[in-house]
């Protein structure tokens, strides 16, 4: 048997509480204490770990007020997320539900619109305005949104391919479909 060598650990130890997830009512009130539109980010389904890091690292930069995610057949915050997301978690308000599409009804009622994102449009994410109390839905990373997900949003929107993949990886598609979002209520500010 072949011993695994260890580092040095300094003899130093930290003992971290588990993420503690916040209410969608907390995100809806982050964006009234920055007196914005809301601009929040759902996440159908998203496995991978380093995805959703990586998502919550370009939302946080993207002024994103904040995501939900489902709690089951989802990736949730553990250690792999907050070091993927450099440390973003720490500043983006994270709520986890039972149902995505009830909570998207509940958005829905509180005026806020759902854009969904997926292939089967003929609408470009650069044609849409975004000017509006917003949730964005990013699908998950094998099959995109669900079939429910995707009747209860208001329009979808989608990123023009040109190469023989078909596909982005889903925290590239979030980051560029955000991006969109801020530079179009920017030009609208002016």
């Amino acid at each position: 048997m072949k011993c695994q060598k260890y580092g040095r650990h300094q003899g130093v130890i930290a003992i971290v509480p588990p993420y503690e997830y916040a209410e969608v009512e907390d995100i809806l009130d982050e964006a009234k204490c920055r007196k914005e539109e809301p601009f929040i980010l759902i996440l159908d389904g998203i496995e991978d770990v380093h995805n959703l890091g990586s998502i919550i690292r370009t939302a946080e930069t993207a002024g994103v007020h904040g995501i939900i995610i489902p709690k089951r057949r989802a990736a949730s915050v553990n250690s792999t997320v907050s070091k993927t997301s450099a440390g973003a978690v720490e500043y983006m308000k994270i709520a986890r539900v039972n149902n995505i599409n009830e909570t998207i009804r509940n958005l829905k009622e509180q005026g806020i619109w759902i854009c969904g994102t997926d292939m089967d449009t003929k609408v470009e994410y650069t044609s849409q305005d975004y000017n509006m109390p917003l949730a964005l839905v990013i699908g998950s990373e094998g099959s995109g949104m669900s079939r429910l997900t995707k009747e209860n949003c208001d329009f979808i929107v989608k990123i023009p391919m040109k190469g023989k993949i078909n596909s982005l990886n889903a925290s590239v598609s979030a980051g560029i479909v955000m991006y969109e979002v801020l530079r179009n209520r920017k030009l609208l500010q002016k």
